[in-house]
């Protein structure tokens, strides 16, 4: 275990690290922070930090920067996470409460993340297989064609033409609309193949052909939008970044274009609380230069999806976690209320 004051120098390390791009001499150390101690005493402990691998030497500078192990520390014993203050709590309000839709509050929280953190945003929609089904509408277009809206709880919406093998009336139409939604109204997307199972069964034998076809077309909606669909934005901000990334950028980059990389960084949705994963912890290795800080969002309290933001591993954590879980919080709530 590292003592008190090796902590407090390996927190000064870091915070004059991201703030200053430059290597962290024990003299500057003393001079901007108050220690207590001399620089001697300084420079002891930072050879303490360097043989325990939580900083090291950049080539011939005088300075040390910190380590995937020093930031590690740092994220996990000595960084709160910084508060947005309440300007900036409206802003992130009102810009997000301008949406229309899903995909304008996916867009939206895309631009917002990139812009707050200066980073690379990444935004998955909320995965069906986790929503809950809000409302099923089924419309008459043509005596044997109807249009079936499914409306999930996240405030997705799928259509689907539905060709009848015979005209289907009114009235029983009306009888399915109400028979489905009593069944699948506010139940998992995962639970609704058994749920409605046997709802043919009631109805007249005439009808029962139209009622399969429409509950087929609902089931094969349930599986056709059960991939994953991530939205990015702000790979801008990584040229900013140009000295952070030892090779070149062009590995982040290709990373970023890749899906499934993306998704596995950003972690399992279910996990809610903020998630850290700073350079060599990223399993791909052309994100071994980054830092991935994510977080679950979705309303009534439960995860439905992940965002998060990719830069570098000199990162203002406090302040990227704390605007991440802000904009998190908020995009849950203007689901709730979609």
């Amino acid at each position: 275990m590292l003592s008190e004051r090796r902590l407090q120098v390996l927190r000064a390390i870091v915070q004059d690290y991201v703030g200053t791009e430059e290597p962290v001499g024990s003299k500057a150390l003393t001079e901007r922070h108050n220690l207590g101690v001399s620089p001697a005493t300084v420079r002891n402990d930072m050879a303490a930090l360097e043989d325990e691998g939580f900083i090291a030497q950049p080539h011939t500078s005088a300075g040390r920067i910190p380590t995937d192990k020093g930031y590690r520390l740092f994220v996990d014993k000595l960084a709160g996470v910084k508060p947005m203050t309440a300007p900036e709590r409206r802003a992130i309000q009102n810009f997000l409460e301008g949406a229309v839709d899903l995909d304008d509050v996916v867009a939206r929280t895309v631009r917002l993340l990139a812009q707050l953190t200066r980073q690379v945003a990444v935004v998955q929609y909320p995965s069906l297989t986790r929503s809950t089904v809000r409302h099923v509408e089924l419309l008459s277009l043509a005596p044997a064609r109807l249009m079936l809206v499914l409306i999930t709880d996240t405030g997705r919406v799928e259509q689907r033409m539905v060709d009848c093998p015979a005209p289907f009336g009114e009235a029983s139409l009306a009888d399915l609309r109400a028979r489905l939604n009593s069944r699948v109204a506010g139940r998992r997307f995962t639970d609704v193949p058994a749920l409605v199972e046997d709802l043919a069964e009631p109805f007249e034998a005439e009808d029962r052909g139209t009622v399969s076809t429409v509950l087929s077309t609902l089931l094969e909606t349930l599986v056709e939008e059960n991939e994953e669909r991530l939205m990015i934005g702000g790979t801008a901000n990584l040229t900013r970044f140009g000295h952070d990334f030892p090779l070149v950028i062009r590995p982040v980059l290709e990373a970023l274009e890749e899906q499934v990389v993306l998704l596995k960084l950003l972690g399992e949705a279910k996990d809610p609380g903020v998630t850290v994963r700073i350079g060599h912890e990223n399993a791909h290795e052309g994100l071994n230069s980054t830092s991935v800080v994510s977080v679950g969002y979705g309303s009534g309290g439960e995860a439905v999806a992940k965002l998060g933001v990719v830069g570098p591993t000199r990162m203002d954590y406090p302040g990227t976690m704390g605007a991440v879980r802000a904009v998190a919080r908020y995009v849950g709530q203007i689901l709730a209320e979609s």
